[in-house]
């Protein structure tokens, strides 16, 4: 789960000779000190990774200054999942850089495809596809189908850098919340077998001992289960617990303002334990409790 964010980001910064980082402005518990946005290339036109949420005037100014420094202009807007932090800012975007309707706003499409509007502007989104390759001047990007935290989630391999842009599937800090466990960490092991060196993440400073963190966030998920497992067998006999009595017990360094997303990821392992056939539950409506099944 995302933790309270302890590195200070500034909020416009070169981070290589083809990387800008522009921060969100829109710091929050689940945000951490914001959403990245990444301007990428070396040329007149650029990609734009994630636009952060709607409303934040501050980002909007500091990435048209930021842009009108390097005296380049966006070529192509690439958004990594659909959450609002990270799609919200795009009609602010068009609208501060006066971009045309033709511009490109690109993502991966939802698993199973819905119809996704851009409210506030006029257009849709460009679908893109898994191990697409995506071109500027100075930077070479391939789509990587990554879901789990989202259906629709990916990540950029910059080429020239043997770095990634991981999304929310990667956090500078903290470890990140799921709609799938079992696809997340298949996604953890895509980034893996990558063996970046660094990672760009959506949240939180870069990360250098890039295939050291994500290893970490698979032994993270691998250790909650192990906990999840000895609480159920330690707790055998009694009344079964609920997902909150679980987090209360393991997640004992975690932020109560936190602990409802780690209920989340808790019900996720324990989906993931009952098709294995190691955990049960009880109760059909409303709140469920689990008990172990070993």
């Amino acid at each position: 789960m995302m933790n309270i964010m302890a590195t200070v980001i500034p909020k416009v910064e070169q981070l290589s000779s083809r990387i800008v980082r522009v921060l969100g402005c829109n710091p929050g518990p689940m945000t951490l000190q914001g959403t990245n946005t990444y301007i990428v290339g070396t040329g007149k036109r650029r990609f734009l990774i994630d636009t952060g949420e709607e409303d934040k005037p501050e980002y909007l100014s500091n990435l048209k200054t930021t842009l009108s420094n390097h005296k380049t202009s966006i070529q192509e807007i690439l958004v990594t999942h659909w959450h609002h932090d990270h799609v919200g800012g795009i009609p602010g975007v068009c609208k501060e850089l006066q971009l045309a309707s033709s511009i490109d706003v690109s993502k991966l499409p939802r698993s199973p495809h819905q119809d996704e509007p851009i409210e506030g502007v006029d257009q849709e989104y460009k679908y893109l596809e898994d191990g697409q390759v995506l071109r500027t001047d100075g930077a070479t990007l391939r789509v990587i189908y990554t879901p789990g935290h989202t259906d629709d989630h990916m990540v950029l391999y910059l080429e020239e850098e043997n770095a990634v842009f991981t999304g929310d599937c990667i956090l500078g800090e903290g470890t990140a919340v799921f709609e799938d466990l079992f696809t997340y960490m298949k996604s953890l092991e895509l980034i893996v077998a990558l063996k970046p060196d660094v990672l760009y993440p959506g949240h939180g400073p870069v990360v250098t001992s890039a295939v050291e963190k994500v290893q970490a966030y698979i032994d993270h998920r691998n250790l909650r289960e192990k906990q999840i497992l000895e609480v159920l067998e330690a707790n055998k006999g009694k009344k079964a617990l609920t997902c909150m009595d679980m987090v209360k017990i393991i997640y004992t360094e975690t932020p109560e303002i936190l602990h409802m997303a780690a209920a989340s990821n808790v019900d996720h392992h324990l989906t993931k334990l009952e098709k294995e056939g190691k955990v049960g539950r009880q109760g059909s409506n409303g709140e469920h409790r689990w008990s172990s099944k070993l």
